[in-house]
């Protein structure tokens, strides 16, 4: 099938050179873990504009962007400052390889997998994009996934933001939402994030994978939520 991406050898591919962190994967036998439901979600909801925030090598944009290319058309937009753990520290990024600074590599990367004309990455941190989001001449958003910094502020900083740009059925992933030690020692802060969003029964749905790293899944009831989070 010419619509149908995930062969044998792709998947080799992507668990190889995207590296997942935390997905539930299984490469022993080709799981993809949550990869596949990234994959699926993307076929199922068929996307315009899908937005990745953050990714150490690329899985989550890959996986996404395969539904996408399968579905035979929308964009995504990866946003990433490329911080590395040598140049930036611990607290800016956990593991940062600093992949995402040259675009002819950023490039490579993704055509490696057939979703270049997909991908187009944008070397910033996520403030910095919303704060040009209008400019940049961006759609709405259809899917959003957030999987940058995992301090409090800055989860809660990224939903706020990507409210203003969702509607009404959009969906908001965050990944990490079962990492208790980080969350414990303050070092993440999603699962506190999530909590606040229980309350608001009115304007989203959760669903939280609680497996690896963990995968939280949050529907947008309403149009023009943002209005009440000021």
């Amino acid at each position: 099938m010419d619509n149908f991406s995930l062969n044998t050898a792709l998947l080799k591919d992507i668990l190889e050179s995207a590296k997942p962190l935390g997905h539930n994967e299984q490469p022993d036998n080709l799981n993809l873990g949550f990869g596949f439901l990234y994959y699926g979600l993307a076929r199922a909801l068929r996307p315009k504009h899908l937005l990745v925030i953050g990714s150490g090598f690329g899985f989550s944009v890959v996986c996404f962007a395969l539904g996408m290319k399968d579905n035979g058309g929308g964009m995504l937009t990866f946003v990433d400052p490329s911080y590395s753990l040598i140049k930036n520290g611990p607290f800016k990024t956990i593991g940062g390889k600093d992949k995402w600074s040259e675009p002819l590599r950023v490039h490579e990367h993704f055509k490696q997998f057939g979703v270049e004309d997909i991908v187009t990455h944008y070397k910033l941190r996520s403030d910095q994009f919303f704060s040009s989001f209008k400019a940049l001449g961006l759609p709405p958003i259809d899917i959003a996934f957030i999987d940058g910094s995992h301090a409090y502020e800055n989860v809660r900083d990224d939903f706020v933001n990507i409210l203003e740009h969702v509607h009404k059925n959009s969906y908001i992933l965050l990944h990490d939402s079962n990492i208790y030690v980080r969350e414990i020692i303050g070092h993440a802060g999603v699962k506190k994030w999530l909590k606040t969003l229980r309350k608001e029964k009115e304007y989203f749905e959760i669903a939280n994978f609680p497996f690896s790293s963990g995968m939280a899944l949050v529907h947008i009831l309403q149009d023009k939520v943002w209005r009440y989070t000021k």
